[in-house]
């Protein structure tokens, strides 16, 4: 990467203007006087070298050359990095210049979705995006306080942004909470913050429909002169009449958001601000991509595990059972967290290396779907008599285990297999008109035999 000259240095350049400014000054007033031999007043000096530093820097950008040696078309340096964090489910560092972002991904559950009142509608987001701007960012120190205005408009610019590639809770059941912290800062930091929130939520394994990136366009204009710059800069930004932030993918836009300081900008002006957008917006892609070229095939080992399958919402009621007695249950004896929708919709989450979320399911599975002949129950034993053994595969839901059915040897008592409460695995034989279920614990055993 190539390094920029000292003077191209956001902090060098205002030490060599307040150097300037506090040559002029000795030399205007010296000893400390209040006003000058002409009557000009320290104000009135202030308000002079402003009105001149803003002139001198829009005249040079007219002329093609930027405070930092770009041509206006060109970005500033560009590196990124993903997995920077170990712990969180997903992190990147994106710098631009003299701008960098480090963005952290946070995967969860249902239940750990944003409820949103508001005056037309109550709504859940599974969705977030948050913006930091510490004061450290920009040489600062003071109190960190709650966000403000501009920190939250940040984060919403950059969270609707990716929202539309965000994939759908069918296909990706998880809430994703996505925080960027700005580390350090000189323009653009909120399309800086889309490009690390799309790194970090690609190493997050979230199945991004499209990668996007964010750049902004500024302009100096005069009369019917005038530039547009590709990746604005602070100053820049504050003496240039326009910040022009365009987010998108490589084949469309996401995010717009456009400040003006003059009247007004004609369609020339936004098609060539577009069209500069889109071509640094590849340009970004393209060294984005190179650090992580597609979504990571496998979430973090930190973050939970969803499995999501739908019931008969008739059948809801038995699930949870009286008082939630069922679903708790199973959840305490899984480990998991089994969250159930109106529409049928079940979620069970478990942690990595548990195999909780699979022995939920099939538990789910037998309360709530009519009995098959040929699958395989674990149940318990609920029964014992002298011609087998009931056994319950399902909450009220029992069947008969015959003598004969019990082992693939001969069986003189029931008591010599199991006994009452015992846990076996049974396979359904038959169901008879009647609704009558036969079980056989011999066909498991003689499925066992045939797998070795």
């Amino acid at each position: 990467m190539r390094t920029a000259p000292r003077s191209h240095l956001k902090r060098a350049r205002k030490e060599l203007t307040d150097a300037l400014k506090e040559e002029l000054h000795e030399k205007l007033f010296p000893e400390g006087a209040e006003e000058t031999a002409e009557g000009i007043t320290l104000s009135q000096f202030q308000e002079a070298f402003a009105y001149w530093e803003r002139r001198v820097v829009r005249d040079l950008i007219l002329e093609g050359k930027r405070l930092d040696g770009r041509s206006p078309q060109d970005l500033r340096p560009v590196s990124c990095q993903v997995g920077v964090l170990p712990r969180v489910h997903g992190s990147a560092i994106f710098t631009r210049g003299e701008t960098q972002s480090l963005a952290t991904v946070t995967l969860g559950t249902t239940r750990d979705t944003q409820r949103v009142d508001t005056p037309v509608e109550d709504f859940e987001k599974r969705f977030m995006l948050d913006y930091n701007f510490p004061p450290f960012s920009v040489g600062e120190v003071r109190p960190i306080r709650g966000p403000g205005r501009r920190e939250i408009g940040h984060g919403a610019l950059a969270e609707r942004s990716l929202e539309s590639v965000i994939p759908p809770a069918e296909k990706f059941p998880y809430t994703i909470r996505t925080i960027s912290d700005i580390l350090e800062s000189n323009g653009s930091s909120s399309m800086a913050t889309v490009c690390s929130a799309t790194l970090s939520l690609m190493d997050a394994g979230v199945p991004l429909e499209q990668p996007v990136a964010g750049i902004s366009i500024g302009l100096v204009k005069e009369e019917d002169r005038y530039v547009l710059l590709t990746d604005i800069m602070g100053d820049e930004d504050h003496f240039g009449d326009m910040d022009f932030k365009v987010a998108g993918t490589g084949i469309g836009i996401t995010g717009i958001q456009l400040d003006l300081k003059i009247d007004g900008i004609d369609e020339q002006i936004i098609r060539e601000t577009l069209e500069q957008a889109r071509v640094a917006r590849r340009q970004l892609l393209r060294s984005m991509l190179k650090v992580i070229p597609r979504p990571r095939k496998e979430i973090s080992e930190h973050a939970p595990r969803l499995i999501q399958m739908r019931i008969d919402p008739a059948k809801i009621a038995l699930l949870i059972g009286p008082g939630g007695k069922t679903v708790r249950s199973i959840q305490d004896e899984t480990n998991t967290q089994i969250d159930i929708q109106e529409d049928g919709t079940v979620t069970i989450a478990s942690t990595k290396g548990s195999n909780g979320a699979e022995l939920a399911l099939a538990r789910i599975e037998a309360i709530t779907e009519d009995i098959k002949v040929g699958r395989v129950y674990k149940g318990r034993v609920s029964a014992i008599k002298d011609f087998g053994v009931f056994v319950e595969i399902a909450p009220g839901k029992d069947g008969l285990c015959h003598i004969s059915e019990l082992s693939d040897g001969f069986v003189k008592s029931v008591s010599d297999i199991c006994k009452l409460g015992d846990e076996i695995e049974v396979k359904v034989i038959a169901v008879d008109e009647q609704n009558r279920v036969k079980l056989s614990r011999r066909a498991v055993l003689a499925d066992r035999a045939r797998k070795r």
